[in-house]
């Protein structure tokens, strides 16, 4: 049975438009179907309704590019086995996700779209199964991590340092899923805020966000000597090989991975220019300053611009980060390293395109956090 991008993606766009009901429905009848996998999932769905159809729409359209859908179906394969995702699941998970094309993409629906359907998932379960199956060789399902140190930088923000029971390999760049004893199934994502480190240890920076379980959890209620549940490290965005010089657009807590990408270049010796812009809204919202200046004072080949965007008293740039960015000389020849909250991202990726960067020198990576 071969692959048909064209049928999965035509049927998909009928169902984009209205993808809040289809990942209700695709739920609603997975567990009438096997109530028994219920008990796999967090009490509220919401969350992981958005994250259902946001890994289903990145497949969907990365099916032209074989290598890079690989890549991903096997870390998606590897993060699964967290949850006690096995070989069986899969087959109940395509019987639901095929009822649900059907009925939402009915008025196109036929035996031709239904058997291009159906060889793309088998195609995608049978990579993530074969990679699960691999890594549960070398690697545990999951890190129970121990506090090492928790501190209050803001009210809403805390940096935490980990240290996992067991070696924790991961890429400067990468992000862990973090579960809380209080919020049993519910996981979500953070950033590695350093460079791969001898002690074994990771550093978190967490914003606790409004209706946030898990980050106010971290933030408010965590101490020193508690534990915490760590999922492999997850993400593509990393250190390339390449010498040129480097621009890296913080926003937030987008800073954590792009610290941890400047750190590994530091570590490396190689002698990069790095223009770092961290960006917030006051400058009492500049968290990491202090280290970031030791990080400047001790690699000459750094420089660390902080930008202001909601305090017309601060003495320093002032404005939003994509567009103070375009006041510095082109960065046509540097790679580019960007995170931080989806616009501001989005924004700062299209003035770079607009502005001649070649888009396979711009790194950003999606992770899915909490609402």
């Amino acid at each position: 049975m071969s692959l048909n991008p064209r049928l999965v993606k035509e049927s998909f766009s009928l169902i984009e438009p209205v993808a809040d009901k289809a990942a209700a429905y695709f739920y609603g009848r997975l567990f009438a179907e096997n109530p028994h996998l219920r008990g796999m999932f967090p009490p509220a769905m919401d969350v992981q309704r958005d994250r259902l159809f946001g890994a289903l729409t990145r497949i969907v359209w990365m099916l032209d590019s074989p290598d890079t859908l690989g890549g991903y179906l096997g870390q998606l394969g590897r993060d699964h086995r967290k949850y006690g995702v096995v070989a069986e699941h899969y087959t109940a998970v395509g019987n639901a996700l095929l009822a649900t094309i059907r009925r939402f993409a009915a008025e196109v629906w036929n035996s031709e779209i239904e058997a291009a359907w159906v060889a793309a998932y088998t195609a995608a379960a049978d990579i993530m199964i074969g990679s699960a199956d691999a890594d549960a060789g070398v690697s545990p399902a999951w890190w129970l991590a121990e506090v090492l140190n928790h501190e209050r930088r803001a009210p809403d923000l805390a940096v935490l340092t980990l240290r996992p029971g067991q070696p924790l390999g991961f890429t400067a760049g990468q992000y862990v899923n973090v579960q809380t004893a209080r919020w049993p199934r519910v996981w979500r994502t953070f950033s590695i805020a350093n460079a791969p480190r001898s002690d074994n240890t990771i550093r978190l920076h967490v914003r606790s966000l409004p209706g946030g379980w898990v980050s106010s959890t971290l933030v408010q209620h965590t101490r020193i000597g508690d534990q915490v549940l760590l999922g492999p490290p997850v993400g593509t965005m990393a250190v390339t090989d390449s010498d040129r010089d480097m621009l890296c657009v913080a926003g937030g807590t987008g800073l954590a991975p792009l610290k941890a990408i400047i750190e590994q270049v530091i570590a490396s010796g190689r002698r990069r220019a790095i223009h770092l812009l961290v960006g917030a809204r006051h400058a009492t919202d500049l968290y990491d300053m202090p280290d970031l200046v030791r990080m400047e004072s001790g690699y000459p080949w750094l420089r660390v611009v902080p930008v202001v965007s909601d305090e017309p008293a601060y003495d320093g740039l002032r404005g939003n980060l994509p567009e103070v960015m375009e006041r510095f000389h082109t960065w046509t020849e540097h790679e580019v390293y960007v995170c931080g909250p989806a616009g501001m991202v989005n924004e700062t990726v299209r003035r770079l395109q607009n502005s001649g960067v070649p888009l396979n020198r711009i790194h950003r990576d999606a992770i899915q956090g909490e609402p």
